[in-house]
């Protein structure tokens, strides 16, 4: 039997400290975007995505073929949508959307020194994708191609043959920190979802939970805001349930747990909600950064599962000391 094929799409991440900068920024927020909408991607849903850097595409064919570069391998969550929030560094910098056509991503593994051709995991369809997304300001390019060699490569177990979401616990997955370009921009930031301007984040926070609290309310609940061990605290007659906010710019991908987050919703004396406002708009032009917008996420009912959950960080039991 034939190894099944999946909707990938391909991209090229130019060297520019500019294209590197957003290639950490939509690492880091879990989300990517193109300037348009191009009609290939009208009724596609992508299951992977490949970003490629560090091979110029402005070759023929044959000379691509014969080159290597770095893949960064996503899972795709959410499949396009139009985004409506300034969301990487350029587009804060010039106040203006200028990748509104955005998908969720997820990161997998990355590749380096990856040949481009037949001893590559790539089809020549797949690997010409990411050369012609390179000569067209880096738009996505689909392709149907089967991933197996690719989670082969990484070293992920999956059976394309069975869709389902690859494991995140079983995948080695990789941070921003990782991306190596010659033009790697300094500044660090970390974790999934990370927002470097403290006054940026907080506002985020508040407006996500202000939106939470808003949508209990008017369903009869009274509301307390805790802020942990969960952000709010919802009562309606003998009915109890706990919420957990989260707030993003950028996609519905992937969201920030600490531990007790994950063991108080695992809890079954618990009934905890999860609610995850998404693209939300900032002005950061204005005095007190205002708010705007965003897409809702609602599970209620939400106990994470392992195959969900990547570890960030460790606890390290120190080993006992030898007389």
């Amino acid at each position: 039997m034939g190894m099944k094929s999946s909707t990938f799409v391909m991209v090229h991440v130019g060297q520019s400290t500019e294209s590197q900068r957003n290639l950490v920024h939509g690492i880091e927020t879990l989300t990517w975007g193109f300037p348009e909408k191009k009609p290939e991607y009208e009724h596609a849903t992508p299951q992977f995505a490949v970003l490629a850097t560090g091979a110029s595409p402005r070759v023929q064919l044959p000379v691509w073929l014969q080159d290597t570069a770095t893949l960064y391998l996503f899972q795709v969550r959410g499949g396009f949508y139009e985004g409506t929030s300034w969301h990487w560094p350029d587009e804060e910098a010039e106040q203006r959307l200028k990748y509104p056509q955005r998908f969720g991503i997820e990161p997998l593994a990355k590749l380096d020194h990856v040949p481009l051709g037949p001893t590559g995991p790539l089809t020549e369809a797949g690997s010409d994708a990411i050369r012609r997304s390179g000569t067209d300001r880096g738009m996505g390019k689909i392709v149907q191609m089967s991933p197996q060699r690719l989670l082969d490569l990484a070293g992920i177990p999956f059976d394309a043959n069975q869709p389902q979401d690859v494991p995140l616990d079983r995948s080695p997955g990789f941070t921003a920190e990782q991306v190596e370009g010659k033009n790697k921009p300094q500044r660090r930031r970390r974790g999934a979802g990370y927002i470097s301007d403290p006054k940026k984040r907080k506002r985020i926070e508040e407006y996500a939970e202000d939106l939470a609290i808003a949508h209990y309310e008017a369903q009869g609940w009274t509301v307390e805001k805790l802020g942990k061990p969960y952000d709010l605290h919802c009562t309606r007659g003998t009915e109890e349930r706990h919420v957990e906010v989260k707030g993003t710019t950028g996609a519905a991908t992937s969201v920030e747990l600490t531990i007790n987050e994950v063991l108080h919703a695992r809890n079954k004396d618990n009934t905890v909600d999860l609610y995850v406002v998404s693209d939300i708009k900032i002005d950061t032009t204005t005095d007190d950064y205002l708010p705007s917008g965003g897409t809702l996420t609602h599970y209620t009912d939400w106990e994470p599962a392992e195959e969900d959950l990547r570890p960030r960080k460790y606890e390290y039991r120190l080993p006992r000391p030898t007389v």
